[in-house]
């Protein structure tokens, strides 16, 4: 087994501390000590063990992970005072946990976009108690993002220029995941999950390219799920539009095959080919192990995923 020094996409839901805000939809059950979110109970028990993750990452050689709350998490359907307390809760509930294992696991906080200025606040007291404290510091590894998940979440919006301006300051580690996916179509089959969360993901990077937000914050580490979604195989088309300047493409951006280079993205792609696309788009080295602990869909047998093989035989420089 070799090792692998970082996994960048792994969830967990703080459910320890003693008390949820006084917000309507969110109660833990005794029974199961589960938590019920707006009327939907998650029942995935490992996102709520932190110890049963560090086992997983000593049986598997996994180093460190950062840690984010699952999509169910998201709520974005909250008004701006109720995001703000959520949001507090959980940030402070992976804080404590990731402080508790500093060593193996650090926290990446949630911000939640359909609220620009509330993520601006945020963003500025996480960034301002990090350098206050070295524990918080240690803890405190970045930002987990909803891609898309209502109409209302455009990262092209300039009302999201100052939060980038705050990140890029930090020189922060941000990291996209997909939320629930906006077409109804995708309701059967699953395909909310399977086509929706790579749609969703490569519309916000999408969007990021258009709005020139990666060459203008170089410091801010964009990281993508799901070995970038469908953006790596449109991201070409995105570069057709400029050179050929579509009705509505901004032409002093800076071209998207050249901006792809600025993103990272996790490993997760099912698939060998999708994985060498991903590779190529956004280059060999940005391209980092995730395993999107513990769901099906992700990567959790990492010795004998084909694609993991792949990935660490194509890594290394």
């Amino acid at each position: 087994m070799s090792s692998i020094a970082l996994d960048v996409h792994a969830h967990l839901v703080p459910a320890t501390t003693a008390a949820l805000p006084p917000l309507d939809g969110v109660v833990r059950r005794p029974a199961d000590r589960v938590l019920v979110i707006d009327g939907q109970p998650l029942m995935a028990m490992d996102l709520y063990c932190p110890e049963r993750l560090l086992a997983w990452m000593e049986a598997n050689g996994v180093q460190r992970a950062l840690v984010s709350v699952p999509p169910p998490l998201y709520r974005q359907h909250l008004d701006a005072v109720a995001a703000h307390a959520w949001a507090c809760y959980l940030n402070d509930g992976l804080l404590e946990i990731a402080t508790r294992h500093s060593a193996r696991l650090g926290a990446l906080l949630h911000l939640p976009m359909e609220h620009p200025a509330v993520a601006q606040a945020l963003a500025a007291c996480y960034g301002e108690s990090a350098h206050a404290a070295h524990a918080a510091h240690a803890a405190h590894a970045g930002y987990a993002l909803a891609a898309g998940g209502v109409d209302a979440v455009d990262y092209g919006d300039q009302a999201h220029r100052p939060l980038w301006e705050r990140l890029n300051a930090q020189g922060a580690f941000v990291f996209l995941h997909p939320a629930h996916c906006c077409d109804g179509r995708l309701t059967r089959h699953y395909l909310d999950n399977l086509i929706g969360n790579p749609y969703e993901t490569a519309v916000a990077a999408s969007q990021l390219v258009m709005a020139d937000v990666p060459r203008q914050y170089p410091r801010i580490r964009f990281c993508l799920a799901h070995a970038g979604g469908a953006f790596p195989a449109v991201c070409g088309r995105l570069q057709r539009g400029l050179d050929t300047g579509r009705p509505g493409v901004p032409a002093q951006i800076e071209p998207p095959l050249q901006a792809a280079r600025r993103f990272f993205a996790d490993c997760i792609a099912h698939q060998s080919a999708g994985l060498r696309l991903a590779q190529e788009v956004f280059g060999r080295t940005n391209v980092l192990f995730g395993s999107d602990w513990p769901f099906p869909m992700g990567i959790l047998s990492p010795d004998t995923d084909d694609t993991v093989r792949a990935w660490r035989q194509d890594a290394t420089p």
